[in-house]
């Protein structure tokens, strides 16, 4: 299991991906590639890219947002 903290909210291109719950917010991915560029809390980047199927969660975590995926769902 894949785990960040940031304090960026991030937006989610809709051709790309589905919102498909809110509480917690998860996106799924529509198809293969899609990819998601993250700076974490200590100002490190992180260039994730997920397969068709792939789910990721956001929780907001006082004054940051946690981000959860499936290390199986990393190409």
């Amino acid at each position: 299991m894949g785990l960040l903290y940031t304090k960026f909210y991030m937006d989610f291109d809709e051709d790309e991906w589905d919102q498909i719950s809110n509480n917690p917010i998860i996106f799924q991915t529509k198809k293969d590639g899609v990819s998601l560029e993250i700076e974490d809390t200590s100002h490190k980047s992180y260039k994730l890219i997920f397969k068709i199927g792939a789910k990721f969660e956001m929780f907001r975590v006082t004054g940051k947002f946690r981000l959860i995926w499936n290390d199986d769902d990393i190409v």
